[in-house]
C-alpha cells in the first residue's frame, strides 16, 4: 500500500478525538488482513474492542520464554472465548540456548540485549505480514509514553502503530473491563500494574506509575517494542 506514512500521519491528525472503536474500525477497513493486534497478555481490551471492528482479528502474543504462568492463562483463555486468531510468536533461540551462547541470565546482565533477542528481532519477524499493528499503549502509563499518537508511523519496522486507547486513563480501562467482562491477568489483582517477563516484573508501590516495577532499580523503561 503506497504512502503509508502520510496515511498514518494524516489518520493520527483526524482521528485524535475519535474513539477507540472509531480508530479500530477505521483500521479494520482500511488494512483488512493486513491489520493484527499485539497484546502482552495483560488484559485483553484492545483485542476484544478490535474484535468488535473486525471479528477473527489477528492477535499476536510473543512467548519470550520468561513468562509468569498466569500470562500463558490468559493468552489461552483468550483464545478459547474471544473472536480473535491468537498467534503466538517464539524467539529462534530456546532460553536453554540464549543461555549457552550468552550465559544465564542475560536479563540481569544486558537487559536491553536480551529484549532484542526474546521480544524485538521475533516482532519485527511476526509483523512482516502486516501492514498496521494495534497496541494497548496509554499516555497516563508512564512520561515515556505521554505523546504516544492513537495513529502513527513505526519508522522502524516500516508499518502504521494504531493506539486506540492512548488517550484512555486507568479509569477508563477498568470501567470497560467490569462492563464488558474482558479477560485480564490475575497478576494485576495481585499489586502487579504493568506485566512483563517473571525476571524483570514487580508488584508496584503506592504512590508509583504502573511502569515502575518493570527493570525496577534500573534506567531502562522500555523493551524496546515501542521505542
Amino acid at each position: 500500500m503506497p504512502g503509508l506514512e502520510q496515511l498514518a500521519l494524516q489518520a493520527g491528525r483526524e482521528l485524535e478525538d475519535a474513539s477507540a472503536p472509531e480508530i479500530l474500525a477505521w483500521a479494520a477497513d482500511t488494512f483488512g488482513e493486513r491489520f493484527c493486534v499485539t497484546s502482552s497478555m495483560e488484559d485483553a481490551v484492545v483485542a476484544h474492542l478490535a474484535s468488535r471492528a473486525r471479528p477473527g482479528v489477528d492477535v499476536v502474543f510473543l512467548d519470550t520464554g520468561y513468562h509468569f504462568p498466569e500470562t500463558i492463562g490468559t493468552r489461552d483463555a483468550v483464545a478459547a472465548v474471544m473472536d480473535v486468531r491468537v498467534i503466538t510468536l517464539t524467539p529462534p533461540r530456546s532460553v536453554a540456548e540464549q543461555d549457552a551462547e550468552h550465559g544465564p541470565r542475560l536479563h540481569d546482565r544486558d537487559p536491553d540485549l536480551c529484549c532484542a533477542l526474546r521480544k524485538v528481532k521475533p516482532l519485527e519477524e511476526g509483523l512482516r505480514a502486516y501492514d498496521a499493528w494495534a497496541t494497548g499503549l496509554r499516555r497516563d502509563e508512564s512520561p515515556t509514553r505521554a505523546h504516544t499518537p492513537v495513529v502513527g508511523w513505526d519508522a522502524r519496522r516500516g508499518k502504521v502503530k494504531v493506539s486506540p486507547i492512548a488517550r484512555w486513563t486507568q479509569d477508563d480501562v477498568d470501567a470497560y473491563i467490569a462492563e464488558h467482562g474482558v479477560l485480564t491477568n490475575p497478576l494485576l489483582q495481585d499489586g502487579y500494574a504493568s506485566v512483563g517477563c517473571a525476571p524483570c516484573t514487580r508488584r508496584v508501590r503506592e504512590g508509583e506509575d504502573a511502569r515502575a516495577g518493570r527493570w525496577a532499580g534500573r534506567a531502562k523503561t522500555e523493551c524496546g517494542l515501542h521505542e
